[in-house]
């Protein structure tokens, strides 16, 4: 199955990384899993820059979904541009989405996906508003009828 990324999507950071030979598999091409530690690392990257390290220990972001779309194969040595778009803001959660070039063929796409983001407080294991940082870049939450408290995160 594959998700498309929406047209109604903001661009807000960019990193290029180096693929490392140890990044490849037996075919010699970039495994799957490493797709997902670009869009990791440009995810964080972001947050970062703006707010400080993700790791605060009072909160931030929960991924509850992620997903990447391959088109084409990425291979050592090479380095990757990896674009990060923000779209479809809620209360507490918005969507990320990330496109994945080589630095040598820009606009080639070799692959694209995406994570919903959650905003959580360590402490209470549940979803929080999003910070005012965020809530700027990413727009106003849809109104949406109701006050329910979100549900606490298992464990």
């Amino acid at each position: 199955m594959r998700l498309d990324i929406p047209e109604h999507k903001i661009l807000v950071h960019d990193v290029t990384l180096p693929i490392y030979w140890g990044d490849m598999d037996a075919l010699g091409h970039v495994n799957n899993t490493v797709y997902f530690r670009y869009m990791e690392q440009v995810r964080v990257s972001w947050i970062a820059s703006m707010s400080g390290p993700v790791t605060s220990g009072v909160e931030g972001p929960v991924i509850a979904n992620t997903f990447c779309n391959f088109y084409r194969e990425l291979e050592f040595p090479a380095q990757v541009i990896a674009k990060l778009y923000v779209a479809n803001p809620g209360r507490t959660s918005f969507d990320t989405y990330v496109t994945i070039e080589r630095a040598d063929q820009p606009g080639e796409v070799c692959a694209a996906g995406g994570a919903t983001l959650v905003w959580v407080s360590s402490a209470e294991r549940r979803p929080i508003p999003l910070p005012p940082f965020l809530r700027a870049i990413v727009g106003p939450a849809p109104a949406l009828p109701g006050v329910e408290v979100p549900p606490a995160l298992p464990g």
